[in-house]
């Protein structure tokens, strides 16, 4: 299964890319030469950056290397992708402007036509008598010495002007028009697509109602933060935004819940170290994520201790009007260290309200089972580039927002950062304040 899934992959790619090289270079050029070789060049380069990035990462590469494949190679990700979206869109246009062409050139030939016909002639009249030539009044005419002219032809005046460049074919016109409106719709996208992620994420507010909370906690504020993603694109400067931003809220608690970091400790630890900055009340927390594991999971926890927040392996602590608990990734299950629910929760008051966190959603099934009134998950990016949100979707329970399962509800975050492409299109990052309220108060 694994090899037919890889064939199947491979021949995708290679469908999809020898589509891009035919409608953005062959069918816009007139005959083989340097555009489409250049062409050719430039998609496979793309993909190798790309594949280069995405190995340099995983194999733990210098980072100076993963930094300078990062940027070209997961860009070309995201501009190749909605490339062939608006590209295939344009297929739909094509027929459309060839048959509007077509119209506009039979609407122009009947008038044409007629304005290259022959006046009439008058019946009886005399023939044409050939123009004299030598008149001196006449341009274009020339006495000689000798007395003669020397008229110079229509033909021969024409004769000595450079050639008309030709005009493009209909359907070469057509084609250029295509790829250009599909260039800068993608090159538009996957720009404010970027700048939004750069930036930094926004504020996002929304309001939990929890039956067992007392009245003393409506309003406790918990700030919700997934999926940062520091690493050989964002680094220390987007670090320093987030935190800036969840210090902005006021929060009472403040909630990391996984995929902080896509590499070890030596190569991000500077990127980190704005998290020590963090301040709440009732302190800060981690959960790891999938992307810990591929990390260094275990030297990542300590070193969010060291910066100041407090890591819930599958732990819980009282806070003074709920149960606070944390369980680990199940990525971590092929380092034995997966989610424990019944160590996180199992001896737990069950009149007291619980609020889980959980970087995936899929764990909410076993929420559900350990009576949480709420879990706080991340890990779908909310689909970061659109389609990608179907698929998304089709893996997780909750994509984004706030659901509930049967007594317990679910909120997930589309996270602060970015993986793979520093691009969101559909799915803006964003910081969430989730505001707790007592049916009490």
């Amino acid at each position: 299964m694994v090899i037919v899934f890889l064939l199947v992959t491979v021949s995708v790619l290679v469908a999809g890319n020898w589509y891009l090289w035919r409608r953005l270079f062959r069918d816009t050029t007139r005959a083989p030469g340097a555009v489409r070789r250049a062409g050719a060049a430039l998609i496979a380069g793309g993909w190798l950056l790309a594949v280069g990035a995405l190995v340099a990462e995983r194999a733990g590469a210098p980072f100076w290397l993963q930094r300078t494949l990062a940027w070209p190679g997961f860009l070309w990700l995201a501009l190749s992708m909605y490339l062939l979206l608006a590209l295939l869109a344009g297929e739909a246009v094509r027929p459309l402007l060839r048959r509007l062409l077509e119209r506009r050139d039979r609407a122009r030939t009947p008038a044409a036509a007629g304005a290259r016909q022959p006046e009439p002639i008058p019946t009886g009249a005399p023939p044409a008598q050939p123009e004299a030539a030598g008149t001196p009044d006449e341009p274009g005419t020339a006495q000689g010495t000798d007395g003669t002219a020397g008229t110079r032809s229509a033909e021969a005046t024409e004769g000595a002007r450079p050639p008309a460049p030709a005009a493009p074919s209909r359907r070469l016109f057509v084609s250029r028009v295509v790829v250009g409106a599909a260039a800068a719709a993608a090159v538009g996208t996957v720009g404010y697509g970027s700048y939004g992620v750069l930036r930094g994420p926004r504020v996002k507010r929304v309001t939990v109602p929890l039956a067992k909370l007392p009245r003393g906690a409506h309003g406790f504020r918990i700030a919700v933060v997934s999926d940062i993603h520091l690493g050989p694109v964002l680094g220390r400067g987007f670090a320093q935004k987030v935190v800036d931003t969840i210090n902005s809220t006021q929060p009472d608690l403040i909630a990391v819940v996984g995929d902080l970091v896509d590499g070890s400790v030596k190569d991000l630890g500077p990127a980190a170290a704005p998290l020590a900055e963090l301040r709440a009340r009732h302190g800060a927390y981690f959960v790891t994520g999938n992307h810990e594991y591929f990390s260094g999971a275990e030297q990542w926890v300590e070193e969010v201790r060291r910066l100041g927040l407090r890591p819930l392996e599958n732990d819980r602590t009282e806070l003074p009007f709920f149960d606070l608990a944390g369980v680990n990734d199940v990525a971590g299950e092929s380092e034995g260290q997966g989610p424990d629910f019944g160590r996180a929760l199992g001896d737990r008051d069950t009149a007291r309200a619980c609020v889980l966190l959980a970087h995936q959603p899929v764990q909410i099934h076993d929420a559900v089972e350990h009576g949480v009134d709420l879990q706080l998950s991340g890990h779908t990016h909310g689909g970061q580039l659109w389609p990608g949100s179907l698929l998304a979707s089709a893996a997780n329970p909750t994509v984004a927002g706030l659901e509930r399962y049967g007594d317990t509800q679910l909120y997930v975050s589309r996270g602060a950062g970015a993986w793979g492409p520093p691009t969101r299109v559909g799915a803006p990052s964003d910081i969430t304040v989730v505001e707790l309220a007592s049916r009490r108060a």
